[in-house]
């Protein structure tokens, strides 16, 4: 079946207040993950940061919705902790940008996610608010003084009713804070050159590594992020649509030096959180992006706070919880939602989104109490 990449897109697109601090929340989920790969491997940050930016405007307009573009965190994970050079970070990406296009062409995603049944998916976006969470506590324990300082300034903009205004005010005074300790750097534009870090090397950790994403991303990132599309903004998105659309995105910017990238739950919720409701966000966020491009160092990052990014971090995780949770009406579900969950944290989210898969057939053919009496 042939498919266009014609606008999906019914709204207008708004740039309010609210649309720039979902924006920032958003940002959370990036940041510190492009920050330390940048510290542990070749990547050129500008480029990165590029990436980031162009796909955050591509994708908002297409869509029309605050549609997050995030890291594909198995494979920059494993990069982090020396799992995969770049060189093999950069394979994998590819590997995984052709099979997410292929998948979603072929409308593969979507029945996949009629068998696999939604309280897996639930179990996937509770995976990912843990891990949230845990990168949360993380980045906080850090600095624990200016972690409770940002909780403080949370917290009371919540009470006063501003809480989408939090991220904003925390944000900049890590701004300060950075500008401060690191300086004002000059403007510099990335260069443009095809594969500025070195080129792709497949080998066997790419491969796997690209199975584990693969896992992971068409349960989080295609058919938990659709899902969340509905209940968060009542709009119909289609799994192989988003699958579509993560294969184009990796495909185009790793090239280029981007990154792998995919859309994912956690990001919609960060952006929810904080109050965007159009695409508009994703075009402020990407301006963002490219501004900072202009301006990022390993040094000007790394001078940043993170604990404060943990702060919003844990804000975003407690929101995509929710989310999962909240459509949850049955005990033999809810306990499929916390076991996916909970494994998907102990192990794998895409080994939990395989067990939970089998489990819910198991469940959906078990005998009926009519049956068995």
């Amino acid at each position: 079946m042939a498919h266009s990449f014609r606008s999906q897109s019914d709204a207008d697109l708004e740039f309010s207040a609210n649309e720039l601090t979902g924006a920032l929340g958003d940002s959370v989920t990036v940041l510190p993950l492009v920050v330390a790969l940048a510290a542990t491997t070749t990547v050129s940050l500008p480029h990165v940061l590029v990436g980031f930016g162009v796909f955050q405007i591509v994708w908002g307009l297409y869509y029309g919705l605050p549609l997050s573009v995030e890291p594909m965190k198995a494979l920059i994970g494993l990069a982090i902790v020396g799992g995969l050079s770049y060189a093999e970070l950069a394979a994998a990406g590819l590997l995984a940008g052709s099979v997410l296009l292929l998948v979603g062409y072929l409308g593969l995603v979507g029945k996949l996610q009629r068998i696999v049944g939604e309280p897996v998916i639930r179990g996937v976006q509770f995976a990912v608010a843990l891990l949230l969470l845990e990168a949360a506590v993380d980045l906080s324990v850090g600095n624990p003084p200016i972690a409770v300082a940002g909780l403080v300034v949370v917290g009371v903009l919540a009470l006063a009713g501003y809480g989408a205004a939090s991220v904003l005010v925390v944000l900049g005074l890590g701004g300060i804070a950075t500008a401060a300790t690191a300086g004002i750097p000059t403007p510099a534009i990335p260069e443009l050159a095809l594969f500025p870090a070195g080129p792709p090397s497949i080998s066997t950790a790419a491969i796997e590594g690209t199975v584990a994403q693969l896992g992971m991303t068409i349960g989080n990132a295609a058919i938990a992020t659709a899902l969340l599309c509905g209940d968060l903004y009542d709009r119909e998105i289609s799994a192989d649509a988003l699958s579509r659309s993560m294969g184009l995105t990796c495909l185009a910017a790793i090239p280029v030096g981007g990154i792998p990238m995919c859309h994912g739950s956690g990001g919609l919720a960060g952006k929810y959180a904080f109050g965007a409701q159009t695409g508009g966000a994703n075009v402020l966020l990407g301006v963002g992006y490219l501004a900072l491009a202009l301006v990022a160092s390993g040094v000007v990052l790394a001078a940043f706070p993170m604990a404060i990014l943990g702060v919003l971090l844990a804000v975003v995780a407690l929101e995509l919880s929710r989310a999962a949770f909240e459509p949850v009406s049955n005990p033999w579900s809810l306990a499929l939602v916390v076991s996916v969950g909970l494994v998907g944290v102990a192990v794998n989210v895409g080994i939990a989104f395989g067990v939970g898969a089998v489990a819910y057939v198991a469940l959906q053919h078990r005998p009926s109490a009519s049956e068995t009496g």
